[in-house]
């Protein structure tokens, strides 16, 4: 039989150029028909279950869905009030410069889709690659739709690698017409950043029980600020004699017309040890605030901009109410304000949903990382420290019940620092199964993310969490501690069975530091204070930041002993010897991940997409 491969064509030859030419005109008119076809028709909001609001006046709105099997994200930008075309993209940090775009831009005649990226100096050039592929535009009543995909990982060296975790997504507004893509400078245009996760987990959603009841914790009718930044608290009660509940699921209730100034928002339990708490109603760094309200630190839900609702495993549900649990709430709120709004009122909280039929299991919450002491601290000046605190295999074979324990869920915390966090599984001295990790994390978008895959942690395990941080901007040691301007490294991982292990975290043993100080004192003529009275944040910030210092202050952390704190919900370690105990050995690390590359089409030219949109605005 003959293969279809091998029969000779009958075609009459055409020159290459020909054919191009052909290909790409009858592109074009097809991409022209499609978009004229389609207007007037919004398309349904189930294709797209993801939605953010770009900028502060809610006039940009992004959707997007995921696609694990094609490996891909289909977006759908909202304009609703076109000019003369959008710059939007990703790019590390959030930065104009250096960044992957997708553009629509008009000459004020014509209009033009393409995939291009950003120089150091904010220029833009055309991408040899096109992989922002344009699938659509769609004129609806409330605005144009543009509808376009893009691969995760392309393997263009232009092209930014949409990973778990964090992405900064930029955009700006053209507001006259431009001659070509090359005359754009991002970096001049009106525009703005919004953090997401991109990339949601495909988990399915458990059924709720036919008793489940609600109960929002929202803001009274507040005033926002007419400031850039707020965070707002407000205190809630439970009804008296609350028995015990489960809380199954929790989601987002937002005042209409605030989505964009409404950055995240958290529900905190306040410690049982406390009959009452004051209530109050005004801004967290107020010092009208109660100091008591400082015991209000139990996360019970956790939201951020871009997030759906959360759910618990139908097996868990987070206990709340009954003895030993405090009726007291604390909802606090960030309002992102850059455009100084004033006479907003807000009412948006958290609904949490929540049953009185007791689920198999507790779902707890455990602390891995660093514990918040200053004797981890990052020099200035740096543009990737890392620091690792350790939940190590003698903690977990005491605590951990011999099934195990699942984690389901973890949110990550830093301060202003922070740049990345990840979390390890390592079992034996071989690291197995990353829990969490996040390669472009911000302080300013945390939120509790359910897992992609459940993962079992056994007795005898160890939890491994690292943070990098950058200090470039700082001109003195950043410590550890609970101040905005000192550090913090942790993973909130929300798991079941709860156990008693609610803290399990590290740091340098104070002796090594100790030694370290002195050390550093010998070799600096003495200029760092060792008199007793003098703090360790102290000693920090009075040494000299050479590069011999630095080189060992990362020695020391990575070799010295640790001082481990395998802690109770009451504070109170476990019995056992957690001082001096040595770093985990890991003889095996994981692979790095290796970018999956689409097949290449072949080289083509890179050549915008023409769209009749007709007459853009002036």
């Amino acid at each position: 039989m003959q293969s279809s491969r091998s029969k000779p064509c009958s075609c009459p030859s055409l020159k290459l150029r020909e054919v191009a030419s052909m290909y790409f005109t009858m592109v074009a008119a097809f991409l022209v028909i499609l978009v004229v076809a389609l207007q007037g028709s919004a398309p349904r909001e189930s294709d797209f279950p993801y939605k953010v609001p770009l900028d502060p006046q809610g006039l940009l709105e992004l959707s997007w869905n995921v696609s694990y099997p094609e490996q891909a994200v289909h977006f759908q930008l909202l304009i609703r009030e076109l000019q003369f075309g959008l710059v939007f993209g990703m790019s590390d940090r959030g930065e104009f410069e250096n960044a992957d775009l997708a553009v629509l831009w008009s000459d004020g005649h014509n209009s033009y889709f393409g995939d291009a990226w950003s120089d150091a100096k904010g220029q833009l050039h055309m991408d040899s690659q096109q992989d922002y592929h344009l699938l659509g535009a769609r004129r609806a009543p409330e605005g144009l739709y543009l509808l376009f995909r893009r691969a995760f990982s392309t393997c263009d060296p232009k092209d930014y690698l949409i990973e778990d975790g964090t992405v900064h997504l930029i955009y700006g507004i053209l507001e006259k017409p431009v001659r070509s893509l090359q005359a754009i400078n991002i970096s001049a245009l009106p525009g703005g950043l919004q953090r997401v996760q991109l990339l949601k987990p495909n988990v399915s959603i458990p059924e709720l029980p036919s008793d489940t009841k609600t109960m929002e914790i929202t803001a009274p009718d507040v005033v926002i600020p007419s400031q850039e930044t707020t965070y707002w608290c407000y205190m809630a009660e439970l009804p008296a004699g609350f028995p015990k509940h489960h809380i199954i699921m929790y989601e987002p209730v937002v005042t209409a017309g605030n989505e964009a100034l409404v950055h995240h928002m958290e529900v905190f339990q306040c410690a049982a040890e406390f009959d009452s708490f004051p209530h109050y109603n005004g801004p967290c760094d107020s010092k009208m605030k109660p100091d008591r309200l400082n015991y209000c630190r139990h996360v019970l839900a956790a939201w951020a901009m871009g997030a759906q609702a959360f759910y618990y495993p139908e097996e868990a549900g987070l206990a709340f109410g009954g003895p030993g649990s405090s009726r007291y709430l604390r909802l606090e709120i960030h309002y992102h304000n850059p455009l100084v709004f004033k006479g907003r009122r807000d009412s948006s909280g958290i609904r949490l949903y929540y049953t009185a039929t007791l689920r198999p299991y507790d779902a707890g919450i455990m602390e891995l990382g660093l514990v918040y002491t200053p004797v981890m601290a990052i020099p200035p000046g740096e543009d990737n420290f890392i620091l690792t605190g350790y939940c190590t295999d003698k903690c977990t074979q005491l605590a951990l019940p011999a099934a195990g324990i699942r984690i389901f869920a973890s949110q990550l915390h830093t301060h202003l620092a922070g740049r990345k966090v990840v979390t390890v599984l390592s079992r034996d001295g071989k690291e197995r199964q990353v829990v969490n990790a996040d390669g472009h994390y911000s302080p300013h978008f945390q939120e509790i993310r359910m897992l992609k895959e459940v993962v079992a942690v056994f007795p005898g395990d160890e939890l491994i969490t690292t943070c990098t941080y950058n200090t470039e901007d700082r001109s003195r040691a950043t410590v550890g501690g609970f101040g905005i301007l000192e550090e913090m490294c942790v993973n909130y991982v929300h798991y079941y069975p709860q156990t008693q292990l609610e803290l399990c975290k590290s740091a340098v043993d104070p002796g090594y530091l100790h030694r370290y100080f002195s050390l550093v004192n010998r070799f600096n003529d003495e200029e760092i204070c060792m008199c007793p009275q003098v703090s360790v944040p102290q000693q920090f910030y009075s040494i000299p930041w050479n590069t011999f210092n630095r080189d060992v202050l990362k020695s020391l952390y990575g070799f010295a002993p640790i001082s481990m704190h395998c802690n109770k919900s009451s504070a109170v370690r476990f019995p056992g010897e957690w001082e001096k105990q040595p770093l985990p050995i890991i003889t095996e690390r994981l692979p790095e991940p290796v970018p999956h590359c689409p097949p290449a089409p072949g080289p083509q030219p890179a050549a915008p997409v023409p769209l009749n949109l007709g007459q853009l605005r002036r």
